[in-house]
């Protein structure tokens, strides 16, 4: 079986796309392949920031003969039908043949497909690749129409096996494929034919081109290392520059150099922003002072002077950039130390949303909201109120400015050096978090106020504008903000009613306002409150399934009293999920499902409800007294447990029910003949439902 090894090899690809493009030349030849009855062994992609490469092993030498019998129309049918039927087939009439059917007699086709040799099923599925990939941004040039991201200057295409190799004869776009290819833009040795592809790896090596982007990555890494140790330094670990990086160069070759001292009073953040967004530098950090004091670049060859020249050059652009940067901050302190007024006057002027007035504007919600939380949470009102007054004041400054990413960061120094503590630039700092997923969540008091109410301030002003999350649309990121809010309170253990204490108070201004659209006078807090709060579930559904509790489980707890209060509500639902797990939990949903649904059923059927109690004279059998006994124990422990919130003994309380409810179902007989008796275990079964949904709604558990 032969192996396939293709390159594309063009002007530089953006490293952000080379991972994407890795996988989806791998999908697309392999898929099509696949599909024209070629089979392989394994595959795998690679890029530089000049090549696409795909290796496939094992590939079949060609596809299979296929027979396939169609049916067609009858044979006294219209002829219409039968040349419809010949055109799909590409038979003549003289190449049908009749056979008798329970109609009738009617046409077959027999269609036989010779297999295809492996060159040109790859020629073929090769170039629609080309033709059709699916670059973010692509470009023509020359007088050509192929489209690529950057120029494509030749095209790889090969098939070896222990007997030697051959060229898959294929043409796009005036190139034409072949076994050559180049190495290193500077360093290479020119044009050189491959007969597979080890050969071609190392070829590529000798060439001064390391093929598995991987290897670069680990090669820059471990150089980067070794050089900030030999200085007695650290380098900051940053795992997206190093891939973005390892996509730049084709011979990774790392090169450390000094930040000057004019620089080093700027904050860390700052330095490492600097360098990796303007120059795509790795941080050096001095363990002694843990400042910021030197970088790592890397360059794409290897020069006589090891890199001394390349390190003079970066030195200088880095200096001009970092001298912007210090103007930045000094421009800023100057305002921080004056009280920060003329940047709190400059939010006026600045739209947060047309429907929902300035930033300014909405600072003034926030700290209200903040304000209005601050108990729930342990804060100090004035303190939140104060924070919330100065979190957003950052957005006016220069670096913010030059570096949305160091929003908050450089709000905490801000605050700091107008002497406003560290409560308050702390919460400057961490009132954006937790930004996604991986994000830390923040724990001071202050800190979880100001953060609750910016996202709180948020969800209701875009939902009392009804610029909800449509499908996967979700322009102002609401189902981030709502899972944010999510975290920070069962993160910090926050107990409050969603609704009462969080979305209505951040109605109230925006109803003050006039700002409310689709929503009618006389119902709309309530209606969009409730809109809001079913919003939060549902994300709450989300985050609660990675955790492996169920959605039915949520479900038995959201239709209970108190559901708004997210701490409340994840104790029971985790509660009743550990119930569920346990044998005697498992049996007992079943044991609750049928006495519910007889008790339906009798309900239904008699026109009545039976809720009256249940009197144990009447009850016939050691089963039947048990079952009575069985649940004023467990009334008397569900009682105190709910009203403690110790939702793990009230549903090991209730669990224990488990064998007296078998037991009873087992010995007795339901719908006797004696009314009386009748009526009296039916309001039994009223109080197994009774008994057991003070804990959850069992009916929405699925099974």
């Amino acid at each position: 079986m032969p192996d396939l090894l293709i390159e594309l090899f063009s002007e530089e690809i953006p490293a952000r796309m080379q991972g994407m493009a890795r996988d989806t030349l791998k999908k697309l030849v392999t898929d099509g392949l696949v599909e024209a009855g070629l089979t392989y062994a394994s595959a795998g992609a690679f890029s530089t920031p000049r090549r696409l490469t795909l290796m496939v092993e094992g590939l079949t030498a060609e596809s299979r003969p296929v027979r396939e019998e169609r049916k067609g129309p009858n044979t006294t049918a219209p002829a219409a039908a039968l040349e419809g039927f010949l055109r799909s087939t590409g038979l003549t009439l003289d190449q049908l043949e009749r056979r008798a059917d329970k109609k009738g007699e009617v046409f077959f086709a027999v269609i036989e497909k010779p297999g295809r040799r492996a060159p040109d099923i790859v020629a073929e599925v090769l170039e629609a690749t080309i033709r059709n990939f699916p670059w973010p941004k692509s470009m023509r040039w020359g007088a050509g129409s192929l489209r690529w991201v950057r120029p494509l200057h030749s095209i790889l295409c090969i098939l070896s096996d222990e007997t030697g190799h051959e060229v898959v004869p294929l043409t796009v776009d005036g190139i034409t494929a072949g076994d050559s290819t180049e190495g290193h833009r500077f360093m290479g040795i020119g044009r050189f034919t491959v007969t597979g592809f080890d050969d071609y790896a190392a070829k590529l090596r000798k060439a001064h081109v390391l093929l598995d982007s991987a290897e670069r990555e680990a090669v820059l890494w471990s150089g980067a290392q070794n050089l900030a140790f030999a200085a007695g330094m650290e380098l900051v670990e940053d795992r997206g520059l190093l891939t973005e990086v390892a996509g730049l160069v084709e011979w990774p070759v790392p090169l450390m150099g000094r930040i000057a001292d004019d620089f080093l009073h700027l904050p860390p953040e700052v330095l490492q922003t600097s360098m990796k967004e303007h120059q795509k530098f790795f941080s050096v950090k001095n363990p002694r002072t843990g400042r910021i004091e030197g970088f790592v670049t890397v360059a794409n060859i290897e020069t006589p002077d090891h890199g001394a020249t390349i390190l003079k050059g970066n030195q200088k652009v880095l200096a001009a950039r970092l001298s912007d940067a210090r103007f930045f901050w000094e421009n800023d302190l100057r305002i921080a130390r004056a009280g920060m007024a003329e940047w709190s006057e400059g939010l006026k002027a600045v739209t947060f949303h047309n429907k929902l007035g300035s930033q300014a504007d909405r600072i003034d919600r926030i700290a209200a909201l903040a304000r209005e939380i601050a108990p729930l949470v342990g804060a100090d009102a004035d303190t939140a109120e104060k924070a919330a007054r100065v979190a957003k004041l950052d957005l006016r400054s220069a670096m913010v400015g030059e570096f949305p990413e160091l929003q908050g960061i450089m709000g905490r120094y801000y605050a700091l050096e107008a002497g406003l503590g560290d409560a308050v630039a702390n919460a400057a700092r961490d009132h954006w978090r937790p930004k996604g997923e991986g994000d830390t969540v923040p724990t001071e008091p202050v800190s979880v106020a100001v953060a609750l109410a910016d996202k709180i301030d948020t969800l209701t002003g875009f939902w009392a504008i009804d610029e909800k999350p449509t499908g996967s649309k979700d322009p102002f990121a609401l189902r981030r903000a709502a899972l944010g809010v999510i975290r920070l309170v069962l993160g910090n253990g926050v107990r409050m009613s969603l609704a009462a204490q969080g979305v209505k108070p951040a109605i109230e201004p925006i109803i003050v306002a006039g700002r409310l659209s689709t929503w009618e006078p006389s119902k709309r807090d309530s209606d969009l409150t409730a809109d809001l709060l079913a919003f939060f579930h549902d994300r709450l559904k989300v985050y609660l399934r990675d955790q492996g509790i169920r959605h039915d489980i949520i479900d038995a707890c959201l239709a209970m009293p108190g559901n708004d209060d997210l701490t409340l509500l994840v104790k029971r639902a985790t509660a009743l999920a550990d119930t569920l797990k346990t044998e005697d939990g498992a049996n007992l949903i079943q044991g609750f499902k049928r006495a519910n649904n007889i008790l339906t059923q009798a309900e239904q059927k008699d026109g009545v409800e039976y809720s009256f109690g249940a009197d144990p004279k009447f009850a016939e059998g050691p089963e039947e007294q048990a079952l009575f006994a069985a649940l004023d124990a467990t009334e008397a422990k569900i009682g105190p447990a709910m009203a403690a919130e110790d939702f793990p003994a009230a549903m090991a309380a209730m669990a224990a029910l488990r064998g007296p409810i078998d037991a009873f179902f087992t010995a007795v007989q339901i719908n006797s003949d004696n009314p009386i008796i009748r009526r009296n275990r039916l309001n039994l079964l009223h109080r197994i439902r009774s008994v057991c949904s003070g804990v959850a709604d069992l009916t929405r558990l699925d099974g």
